[in-house]
């Protein structure tokens, strides 16, 4: 059986980006996606556009809080990744090596924490998680588009736990 992984989604903006993410979150077997905030929702056209149908294959909820989405988890034993660079972030490569994490993860579930694109996942909630990772970046740019972002996090994650 495959480690449980949950989304949760802190104000992301764009509905085009929430479709993608439900699009990865099928292709990775996501237990379920908290749309948090100010989080579009299905079944808005533009995320069933880019979702092409995975927003009725893939469990979701939407929450208005993302901290008690966090809290309700990690009393599950959840392990919560928020995926920001901070300067203290650990690529998220290194999380995958850390033994009593992945143990922990694949007995209870790991969740990863995505935020808005302009403004990241908010310190509130970068606070809360058990690690911040981020995916290293080798060009000029600072970050990747949220739902890309998500989309290396699933696959590391999905491979390696």
């Amino acid at each position: 059986m495959l480690p449980r992984i949950f989304l949760i989604c802190q104000n992301i903006r764009s509905r085009h980006n929430v479709g993608s993410i439900f699009r990865s979150a099928d292709a990775f077997a996501v237990s379920k996606i908290y749309l948090c905030g100010y989080t579009a929702c299905p079944p808005h056209p533009n995320i069933l556009k880019t979702a092409l149908g995975a927003e009725n294959t893939v469990p979701w909820e939407h929450q208005k809080q993302t901290w008690q989405v966090v809290e309700e988890l990690k009393s599950r034993g959840v392990v919560i990744l928020a995926l920001e660079k901070t300067k203290t972030s650990i690529p998220l490569v290194q999380i995958l090596g850390n033994r009593p994490i992945i143990l922990q993860a694949k007995k209870h579930g790991v969740g990863i924490i995505l935020g808005n694109e302009v403004s990241g996942v908010t310190r509130k909630i970068t606070n809360r998680a058990d690690k911040v990772v981020h995916i290293p970046m080798y060009g000029q740019k600072e970050s990747l588009n949220v739902a890309v972002a998500a989309g290396i996090a699933l696959y590391h994650l999905r491979n390696l736990c």
